[in-house]
């Protein structure tokens, strides 16, 4: 958590400065994602990342994703890429455990999102359809 979080004594909850936690992100990064976990409890986790590159087709086998776009342009798909559509500031994107979900596109840098997972979204709970594409330790990395 970091300094900008202001969480209850039993790590439930807290108020978060979104605005200082996003500009923390570092402008470029080794990994595709950046985040950070705001909450961390076996029932959810919410957490604030950046997106560095296109992410291709994955899913999580834990939990449901849940995506506030906070900053940036780009394009995503859920279970069928010819059903790519934009994103931007505002949208909530869906991604129910098990989906097969992409950005394939970033379109106006940054993408910050704030994700909400239920439950729990473990780091390493990500599976690349193209085992090429990637391994949980390049996906992201903590900030």
């Amino acid at each position: 958590m970091t300094g900008n979080a202001m969480p209850s004594a039993d790590g439930r909850g807290g108020r978060f400065d979104l605005n200082t936690i996003v500009a923390a992100f570092p402008e470029t990064a080794s990994t595709m994602l950046r985040d950070t976990y705001l909450t961390d409890s076996p029932l959810r986790s919410i957490r604030a990342f950046r997106i560095y590159r296109d992410v291709p087709p994955h899913y999580h086998t834990q939990c449901d994703e849940i995506l506030h776009v906070l900053s940036g342009e780009g394009t995503f798909w859920i279970d069928d890429p010819a059903a790519e559509a934009p994103f931007a500031p505002g949208h909530l994107l869906v991604f129910p455990k098990r989906a097969v979900h992409a950005v394939p596109r970033i379109l106006r840098p940054p993408v910050v999102f704030l994700a909400i997972d239920t439950p729990r979204r473990a780091p390493d709970d990500v599976v690349f359809i193209h085992p090429a594409d990637g391994t949980p330790a390049g996906f992201i990395a903590g900030i």
